[in-house]
């Protein structure tokens, strides 16, 4: 209420400091038709201000705000490989009966161009996953997640998040996973039943997965090179990947 009167009497006194200068010309220049004539015409203008304002420059300030907004995800999506998405990736592949096929399109370098990643990630989208998860250690998994648990939870909370929807969508599934198997007391002999409906579990989040690193390596690849370097340098899908510089 305070801020609505301060407006309402800056918009007044504004308003009379304009009529007052009108007045002041009118009294000096005795022309007052030439002055009503400049204030209809700088009334005709005023669309125009208001459509460069509402139109371009918002929309100036929009694209630097999602920039700014885009900086803030990575950062968050950083700190998610590093901390969780990485040994995600590796422990997934346990379960993967088409890795060594998957892990073949997947080793990086520092040559690959803004064209290789889109080409790769397009031709993974046909890829035909294929996880069971009979086949690796849920009980690794497990822990595994259990441990992230409140890591997984924070990032679910932060609001820059919303924006990125795929993200987003591997938080969920990652997290549903996690629920999955912590509801369960002991992962081993499970019904066959059951290890089907994990593995479409673990599917969901290991493609979803897969896509975010990979938008993830091209991102540090055109923005910051060393830890780009890094990253290829500790490819979970690269067997020799090893993090000394050689």
């Amino acid at each position: 209420m305070k801020r609505l009167k301060w407006q309402i009497l800056f918009g007044i006194s504004l308003i009379t400091l304009s009529a007052f200068v009108y007045f002041i010309q009118i009294q000096i220049f005795e022309t007052p038709r030439n002055t009503f004539f400049h204030i209809f015409q700088d009334l005709a203008f005023i669309p125009i201000s208001v459509l460069m304002v509402t139109l371009i420059i918002d929309q100036v300030l929009r694209i630097r705000e999602k920039r700014v907004l885009l900086k803030k995800m990575n950062m968050v999506i950083g700190a998610f490989f590093s901390e969780v998405g990485t040994d995600l990736l590796k422990l997934f592949a346990h379960f993967d009966l088409h890795y060594e096929a998957l892990s073949r399109n997947l080793i990086i370098s520092d040559k690959w161009s803004e064209q290789d990643f889109s080409r790769i990630k397009k031709q993974l989208n046909g890829f035909d996953y294929k996880l069971d998860s009979s086949k690796g250690d849920l009980e690794v998994l497990k822990s595994f997640l259990k441990g992230k648990r409140n890591f997984l939870l924070g990032l679910l909370e932060n609001p820059n998040l919303l924006e990125h929807e795929s993200f987003t969508n591997l938080l969920w599934a990652v997290f549903h996973l996690t629920e999955e198997l912590n509801c369960r007391a002991d992962t081993r002999g499970l019904p066959v039943t059951d290890y089907k409906h994990l593995s479409g579990d673990i599917r969901r989040a290991y493609v979803i997965l897969i896509s975010e690193w990979l938008s993830y390596m091209k991102h540090l690849k055109i923005d910051y090179p060393y830890l780009f370097s890094l990253s290829v340098r500790t490819n979970p899908f690269d067997p020799n990947a090893l993090p000394e510089v050689k």
